[in-house]
């Protein structure tokens, strides 16, 4: 049997006999790369030792997964006693004679090389041990043996219990490398890890031995190169206080001399031509890989090449420009931006700038008595760095302002935009999407399909701004409500004025309401309610839409019934982002914790505030005089009556968004058959007149576009551009705290009273919604009615965006938990887990895990976000008086 095989023997289909380590060498040797010279020890020879000692049961008995934490220390130190004796005379023979051709008494590397790592699908790297600079036959028997030994460390064999790999299937090879005298060495990325950028590659850079490098005890230099030019974008130099270098035996550290400590390691040109070595070793493979390299002499070596594993999605580089096209024009996010807090998808900007302006200029008309009061070019929807921003020209504004009295006494009244919200908005919409859903996609063409997804996004903005129009009615009328009661009637034994308000049916409160009543069914039945708990949402839902058993099948009508009433509502108004009709996995955590039993019943909730509301409303009247109850009556009923209708408006503006999903996935199978994109879903990245053309692949575009899009998702979008324009008249009317906030206190605006100190939970979208835990802090950057769900389980609300009249408020009311609104820096500033305090009245979050008094980097964890005031009409018209009803509110009630 051979035992011995050279790296020029070994390729990379033989990881069997030399496990990763080994295999890449050999790979790379045949290749042609500039590798020390070695050999390995293959697997063969492992398993003899273990046959010819006995050990295998031995081994197997011990290794077996265990919830113990001293268990595997215990258990390895145990298996790694068993390796004390000598290896069988064959196969030192064949050591001896290999060892020997690398030189007499040559100083070598000898590494562990399993069969279960350096593998794209996990990483084991590192699990076993190395040992340096060994030199003469015996001590390379010794370390041989303890490389052997260490495939059972304790670390080694968690991981593998963790990861699921058979213990009986694994052996070890051991890697036996002319070591580098190295004057430096090192660790290159040939894609880089902080951004996902395949065209960078990163070096880290040391003096000495590289292995101080792998395991990160020493400080140092950090190079980042462009691949395709070799260009040299930044370049870190540290200061290297220690290196690692050779001993009589192994290695030792010692302090890197004065003159090198902050001297770079490595020269622009050494960088790229380590680069070149990194892009020829990336082809070869064909993914990015993470190379061990070492310099002696002026020459570089390659140690290790092993493909990066959990390599983040490229992005490009976080936007730091916020230039304006038009620098007379004010730029504000605000009104519908408030459900876009991510840059939009190239499509969904194509389609909506313009049905914005149209739906605005209608409703403006409507107002006017038909006077055209807008004009084409004085408002519009574009983007800046991908964010959306309502786009006033200067003229506009004036014309505006000088008008809009008229128009505020129609929307302050509320009642006549209520009315035409119910019999002409809504039931338009309706229509509309009717019409569409009930037509055969597979029959249109493709131009058609494109029409109606225009004729159904023109629809969805103009009911937009129709809800737009009843915010402000609702927004004075409890500002009005809360400053009479707060000033003329409450005394020291009155509840606070949001007692008045709640209690009141909406449909976020109607959607849990449901999803409750389907919890109790599904825990009627046991079977069910148990596969819900064990099986994951994904499998549950296979499983109820092919079972024949009639339990299963009621369930997922009722289910479905649910989702037809309620799964157009949206999680961001991105028509690129599914909502809970194409993706319903998120609900089914929610569905999980009802069926539990841990969810407060939403009915009685419900009754309990509206008796509290009734009785307080029956104590007031009962001590006011005549004139002070009827006015008190008057404004009341004001704001009682508006309060669920902003709700109602608001949880339909996504009615058309499933079939206009469907209609564009329909067109994306069409261009990926045509091998225009990759997948159906990349129709989203494609602009509107690209579609038109269908000309070749725009895959490389696509990827380019998504690359931008995450770069942009970090940035926090200014929310008045330009700054320094004539717009900045209006920054101090905004609502909005501080995006440069810093310190352990964050601002924002109280959105529900209370206060409560529990772990927070920073929520990106949907995707993330089974991180929720029960009594936790919901921290997001804004919520729409399709996060109403998580309310249930949560124990306060932070948000980046809104203001007092938001859903995040007014849903946190209705669920008698705080709520913190508007704050910019929620998502940036808190960590998930972390303890924080939210103090709905004062409207403030405290920190209270550490320090977090540092400067806020612009480009810190989790996708920053802008916000908006509450209460604009379709923009800018209202700007000023919803701003002011805030301001007005705050001063009275801080917070």
């Amino acid at each position: 049997m051979i035992f011995i095989k050279k790296f020029s023997e070994l390729g990379r289909d033989d990881i069997d006999q030399a496990g990763g380590k080994g295999a890449n060498l050999g790979e790379l040797t045949r290749a042609g790369l500039p590798v020390p010279p070695g050999f390995v020890i293959v697997t063969d020879a492992y398993r003899a030792y273990v046959a010819e000692h006995q050990l295998a049961d031995k081994i197997t008995s011990l290794a077996a997964p265990t919830d113990d934490p001293g268990g595997y220390e215990s258990a390895s130190e145990q298996i790694r006693g068993l390796f004390a004796d000598e290896v069988s005379d064959a196969l030192r023979a064949e050591i001896a004679k290999a060892y020997a051709a690398l030189g007499e008494d040559a100083q070598v590397a000898v590494r562990s090389s399993a069969t279960a790592e350096d593998l794209p699908e996990a990483s084991f790297a590192g699990q076993q041990d190395t040992y340096l600079n060994v030199r003469g036959m015996e001590y390379l028997l010794i370390a041989v043996r303890d490389c052997w030994a260490s495939l059972w460390t304790a670390r080694a064999i968690a991981y593998r219990a963790r990861q699921g790999v058979d213990p009986t299937k694994v052996s070890l090879a051991v890697v036996v490398q002319q070591m580098v005298d190295a004057e430096a060495a090192g660790v290159m990325f040939t894609a880089n890890p902080g951004n996902g950028r395949r065209d960078e590659a990163v070096i880290s850079a040391a003096w000495g031995l590289g292995e101080s490098v792998v395991s990160g005890s020493v400080n140092t230099d950090n190079i980042v190169v462009r691949k395709p030019d070799r260009t040299v974008l930044s370049n870190e130099t540290a200061d290297k206080a220690v290196m690692t270098v050779r001993a009589e035996q192994r290695t030792q550290e010692q302090p890197v001399p004065a003159a090198q400590r902050q001297q770079p390691v490595l020269s622009k040109s050494d960088a790229a031509r380590l680069t070149a070595y990194g892009t020829r070793i990336e082809n070869h493979y064909g993914v990015p890989q993470d190379i061990e390299w070492a310099r002696a002499g002026g020459q570089f070596f390659i140690v290790q090449a092993r493909p990066i594993t959990a390599l983040p999605e490229a992005e490009a580089p976080l936007p730091t420009d916020w230039t304006v096209p038009e620098p007379t024009a004010m730029y504000v996010r605000a009104s519908i931006v408030e459900q876009l807090p991510d840059p939009l998808s190239p499509l969904f900007a194509d389609m909506i700038d313009g049905a914005v302006t149209r739906s605005l200029q209608g409703v403006f008309r409507e107002l006017m008595g038909g006077e055209d009061l807008i004009r084409d070019d004085d408002v519009g929807l574009p983007t800046v760095n991908g964010y959306a921003y309502y786009r006033y020209s200067r003229s506009g504004m004036w014309r505006l302002m000088w008008k809009s009295p008229k128009a505020m006494r129609a929307v302050l009244s509320g009642g006549m935009l209520q009315e035409r919200w119910r019999n002409y908005s809504h039931p338009k919409y309706r229509r509309i999407v009717s019409d569409w859903s009930a037509r055969d996609l597979s029959r249109m063409s493709t131009q058609q399909l494109l029409a109606g997804v225009e004729e159904l996004v023109e629809a969805g903005a103009e009911y937009y701004t129709s809800v737009q129009t009843i915010i402000p009615a609702a927004a004075s009328s409890e500002v009005v409500f809360t400053r009479f009661y707060e000033t003329v009637v409450r005394t020291k034994e009155d509840p606070p004025a949001q007692v008045f308000v709640l209690g009141f049916d909406s449909a976020p409160i109607r959607a849990e309401k449901s999803l409750y009543d389907l919890a109790g069914w599904t825990h009627d039945h046991p079977e069910l309610a148990e596969s819900l708990g064990t099986l994951s949402p994904q499998e549950f839902l296979e499983r109820a839409a092919v079972s024949q058993d009639p339990v299963w099948h009621e369930w997922h009508s009722r289910f479905h019934a649910h989702l037809s009433t309620y799964g157009h509502t949206i999680y961001n108004l991105d028509f690129m982002n599914p909502v809970p009709a194409d993706d319903p996995i998120p609900l089914l955590e929610t569905l999980r914790f009802f069926v539990s039993g841990k969810g407060a019943d939403p009915y009685k909730r419900q009754r309990h505030f509206a008796t509290r509301r009734e009785e307080a409303t029956a104590m007031v009247l009962a001590r006011l005089d005549p004139v002070r109850a009827k006015t008190f009556r008057r404004v009341l009923h004001w704001a009682q009556s508006n309060a669920p209708i902003r709700e109602d408006a608001l949880a339909d503006v996504g009615l058309a968004w499933p079939q206009v999903r469907r209609m564009l996935l329909e067109i994306g199978r069409r261009l990926q058959q045509a091998g225009v994109i990759s997948k159906p879903e990349d129709v989203f990245w494609l602009h509107r007149t690209e579609i038109d053309e269908e000309r070749g692949s725009l895959a490389d575009r696509v990827q380019q576009r998504k690359e931008v899009w995450r770069g942009q998702r970090r940035a926090t979008p200014p929310q008045l551009l330009p700054k320094g324009g004539w717009g900045d008249m209006w920054r101090r009317w905004m609502p909005a705290a501080s995006e440069e906030q810093t310190g352990d206190v964050i601002k924002g605006i109280g959105g529900s009273m209370g206060n409560v100190t529990a772990r927070a939970r920073v929520l990106g979208g949907p995707q993330d919604f089974s991180q929720m835990q029960p009594g936790e802090v919901l921290v997001a950057s804004i919520t729409t009615p399709a996060w109403t769900s998580l309310f249930a389980m949560a124990s306060g609300v932070v948000t980046d965006i809104g203001g007092p009249l938001s859903h995040s408020s007014i849903v946190a009311r209705e669920y008698g938990i705080p709520a913190v609104l508007g704050t910019a820096v929620a998502t940036r500033r808190i960590s998930s887990g972390e303890m924080i305090k939210v103090d709905g009245d004062a409207g403030t979050v405290t920190l209270l895990d550490g320090n977090k008094s540092e400067e806020i980097a612009p480009a810190a964890k989790g996708p920053p976000r802008g916000k908006i005031i509450a209460g604009a009409v379709g923009g800018a018209a209202a700007v000023g008086l919803g701003a002011w009803m805030i301001r007005r509110r705050r001063s009275h009630n801080p917070g």
